[in-house]
């Protein structure tokens, strides 16, 4: 491999550039990429500009894509729920709390997408939903929307928050939203997000999650929170210690549903629903949100939603957006490695995102790469969480363009100008081909996704095949076979 025509097309390593070998940059061991951010704003205070700039920063954030308004035609269904509703047509029809509407103004938010049109009238009105969207069709604000708006206005009412005045302490955090999601990465992106639609408010979120240290996230819901952020696992362990109390929750949010499900966490869930202190009263307001939703997950949302909830699909479920180009090349595992540099060389250098099935692939990948002078960087669960927050980092402002990570990266994170996606270790299951494939293209930007495809993902072949006719891409020679089993 020749280093010169790597860096030509890649750029020179620099100093700043992080890497798990030797030490880390400054940018990396001067503080925690992500930190706990003391940002109330007592109501009509002079605006904090640094804070401001932080969280609207436009560089790190996805803005729509030239084709966003093909999002409009996308097919929307709806079962149970009201007899008839509104769509949005704009985010001023929804009638948000007016600091809401400000916050989504400096989003620079123009017109919501189809899942956030239906989605937003129908959780305003109070009914429990079950929500089918595509990747990067803006399913995080179809939730948070509504939950912080009403919260917000319920504190305008009494003016009271849950956040402690100095000197103050509670004995346990009593959150009136509670949010559940399956990882760490998701819940900082989420939690983000909170934050940009509360800033001057006094909403308060507080995201909690393993890997942490549980002192520090005691810390900050004992100065109160009105939004609580969480993994299974740690909602469980802070209510184990006393630390979270759910007897003032009025809105369960399930983000990722099948994910959460499907990692095990089923047993957890239907605790926290049926053994703790959540009011099982018609005063709940439950929500569910994913890009595909299997059988075990509709039957959670009859076991626990109210019997008139609604289920919205906006396309087709497990379905993906023909922004995204899928090309699905034959290469044998001992060609991998040579056909990924390759693949590397002859595309624009642009960030990259590459899937393998193991964490030790991924490190031994990333070792690979990183030997032949490419810009990268590995994600995976057996990283400690200060380094996976670093990749991230790294990987979002271009410091390490090409990210190889197992699945972990593969559900919910929104990440500007991921251009190329690549499953250099093809999945077994079309649900997870259609997560990984959608870190790309997101609000109607365009992306490419490259698979590697052979003999051992045999069985995944069927319904690969048909997802690639339902998008309109070019089937493969060496999948033709299957074109008629999908006629």
């Amino acid at each position: 491999m020749n280093q010169d025509k790597v860096e030509e097309m890649w750029g020179p390593r620099t100093p700043d550039d992080f890497h798990y070998k030797g030490e880390l940059p400054a940018w990396a061991s001067e503080k925690p990429v992500y930190e706990w951010q003391e940002d109330y704003t007592e109501g009509t205070a002079p605006p904090n500009l640094k804070l401001e700039a932080e969280l609207y920063d436009d560089e790190g954030r996805v803005r729509a894509g030239d084709t966003f308004s093909n999002l409009s035609r996308i097919n929307v269904s709806r079962q149970g729920g009201p007899e008839s509703y509104t769509p949005l047509t704009s985010f001023d029809q929804a009638k948000f709390h007016p600091t809401i509407l400000e916050n989504i103004q400096r989003m620079h938010y123009k017109d919501p997408t189809p899942v956030q049109k239906n989605a937003i009238p129908l959780l305003m009105s109070g009914y429990d939903l079950l929500a089918c969207a595509q990747t990067g069709s803006g399913k995080t604000a179809a939730f948070l929307l509504p939950v912080l708006s009403k919260i917000l206005t319920k504190l305008s009412r009494t003016a009271e928050s849950t956040v402690n005045r100095p000197g103050a302490r509670r004995t346990k955090a009593s959150p009136q939203a509670l949010i559940i999601l399956p990882t760490r990465e998701l819940g900082i992106q989420i939690f983000d997000e909170t934050r940009r639609f509360t800033y001057k408010s006094p909403v308060r979120p507080v995201l909690i999650y393993g890997g942490a240290e549980m002192r520090a996230q005691r810390e900050q819901l004992a100065k109160g929170c009105d939004v609580l952020i969480a993994t299974p696992g740690r909602l469980m362990d802070a209510m184990e210690r006393g630390a979270v109390a759910l007897d003032h929750v009025k809105y369960l949010v399930l983000d990722e549903a099948d994910r959460i499900l499907d990692a095990g966490f089923a047993p957890t869930i239907r605790r926290v629903l049926l053994s703790s202190d959540l009011p099982r009263d018609e005063g709940l307001h439950m929500m569910m949100f994913s890009a595909t939703f299997p059988k075990e997950v509709q039957a959670m949302a009859r076991d626990f939603m109210k019997e008139d909830y609604c289920r919205l699909r906006i396309g087709r479920i497990g379905g993906t957006t023909t922004d995204i180009m899928q090309k699905v090349i034959k290469v044998e595992e001992y060609d991998k490695e040579e056909t990924l540099i390759e693949l590397l060389l002859s595309q624009p250098p642009s960030r990259t995102l590459i899937f393998v099935d193991t964490k030790r692939k991924a490190d031994y990948l990333d070792d690979v790469l990183y030997n032949k002078y490419f810009p990268c960087i590995s994600l995976h669960g057996d990283r400690s969480q200060h380094e996976r927050e670093l990749a991230l980092e790294a990987f979002k402002v271009g410091k390490s363009p090409i990210l190889i990570a197992t699945a972990v990266a593969a559900r919910g994170l929104d990440i500007k100008d991921v251009l190329h996606v690549v499953n250099y270790d093809l999945c077994e299951d079309i649900d997870e081909y259609v997560h990984r494939i959608g870190r790309t293209a997101r609000a109607g930007n365009p992306g490419l996704a490259t698979t590697f495809y052979n003999d051992r993902n045999y069985m995944i072949a069927p319904q690969l095949t048909r997802l690639l006719v339902e998008c309109e891409q070019a089937v493969p020679e060496f999948l033709s076979e299957f074109v008629s089993e999908n006629a």
